[in-house]
């Protein structure tokens, strides 16, 4: 069992995306322990995305991320990092598997609605970010017994 981080972007935000989202997080069994919707500021955003800077995109990154809400979780569940990293779908939406949520709804490459940390060790940095150890949530799900015998 494992803890990871997601982050909603503001084009799913904007294009009210958020339910459908958490929706299939949750149909897979993973468990959100923390949850909210933040403004993220340059400094929040720089600290995220820091291992980017020096490329080309980075500023038009930090445009994008900090231009509107977000909703960040900590999500919770049986290899966590990995099972988000399928439901997302590679980060350029026009090469990531049908029925992911990239390819259902992202645009291109730099709107592609949804980040997904892609490790337990980035999970970690990334939640840190986020969110303090007093802000997660911890209880059961009545369908755990079945998924997590």
């Amino acid at each position: 069992m494992e803890r990871t981080f997601a982050m909603i972007k503001p084009d799913g935000v904007q294009r009210g995306l958020i339910g459908q989202i958490i929706t299939r997080i949750e149909r897979r069994g993973l468990r959100l322990e923390a949850l909210k919707m933040i403004r993220l500021d340059k400094d929040t955003a720089a600290e995220h995305y820091k291992e980017h800077v020096g490329k080309g995109f980075y500023d038009s990154l930090l445009d994008y991320i900090t231009s509107g809400p977000v909703v960040v979780m900590a999500i919770y569940g049986d290899s966590s990092v990995s099972m988000i990293r399928d439901i997302v779908g590679k980060t350029d939406p026009k090469k990531a598997a049908p029925g992911t949520i990239r390819a259902d709804f992202g645009i291109d490459i730099s709107r592609n609605i949804i980040h997904a940390a892609d490790s337990p060790e980035s999970a970690e940095r990334e939640l840190n970010v986020y969110f303090d150890g007093s802000e997660y949530q911890n209880y059961s799900k009545p369908d755990e017994k079945w998924l997590y015998p």
